[in-house]
């Protein structure tokens, strides 16, 4: 029986690292690929490194970008503030085409590991307003992907974007890593962490993670940095 490959896009975050897990369960080879893009901080590194060691992944490579250079997010710019409520329309945090070059490195990798799924966390329930999140995203990623490489033109085989989170809350994401035995405490979701992965309590994703380990009913392991160890924030209900 041949081997399974993939390629799973792994930020540090929760969803990507219950994404990876899910990979390892279905009986996949996974190489994990972080992209350090210039984000604010470097504790979403980090935790990566953390994921992919306790999920004993076969290889995990960190590319290095500049997106910071080409600004337009809160996430890379430090002049624009990470917001603190939710608002309408797309936020800020949004970085530009982020998802359309994260998904285009994994192709690559992929396609030289002879690895026919690429796994994302993309989600379409608690997905913050991002155009890049939205099955219609995947779905041409997807054709573009057996379009634009040798081995699918040369029919090899066929790539598949694999969003095993794309229909689930972020509480049946949690319950779902829970089972498989994922170890939230390693992951940082917070937009604005600061070294040590502490996280605000106050961004957008702070709130959907703690109304999600609330809905969940599964003890919350996320360190605030101004509100204790183990203290949550006020979620939105």
């Amino acid at each position: 029986m041949a081997v399974k490959k993939a390629v799973v896009l792994l930020s540090g975050g929760l969803d990507s690292a219950t994404v990876l897990a899910i990979a390892k369960a279905e009986g996949y080879r996974c190489y994990a690929l972080t992209i350090d893009y210039g984000q604010r901080h470097n504790s979403e590194m980090q935790a990566a490194g953390r994921v992919a060691g306790a999920i004993e992944v076969t290889a995990h490579k960190v590319l290095r970008l500049s997106l910071d250079s080409i600004g337009g997010s809160a996430l890379t710019d430090r002049d624009i503030a990470v917001p603190e409520h939710p608002a309408a329309g797309i936020p800020v945090t949004y970085v530009p085409a982020r998802n359309t070059i994260f998904l285009s490195l994994a192709l690559a990798w992929a396609e030289t590991l002879s690895a026919w799924d690429l796994f994302i966390g993309a989600n379409a329930v608690d997905y913050s307003g991002y155009p890049d999140c939205r099955p219609q995203f995947i779905e041409a990623f997807e054709q573009l992907a057996n379009l634009a490489t040798r081995a699918s033109v040369e029919e090899h085989g066929r790539f598949r974007i694999q969003t095993p989170l794309m229909q689930m809350s972020k509480a049946e994401i949690i319950q779902a890593g829970a089972r498989l035995g994922v170890d939230y405490a390693l992951t940082v979701s917070c937009y604005a962490a600061d070294e040590f992965g502490r996280a605000c309590g106050q961004c957008d994703a702070c709130r959907l993670r703690a109304k999600g380990f609330q809905e969940a009913g599964v003890a919350d392991p996320t360190r605030y940095r101004s509100q204790g160890s183990r203290s949550k924030p006020v979620t939105d209900n």
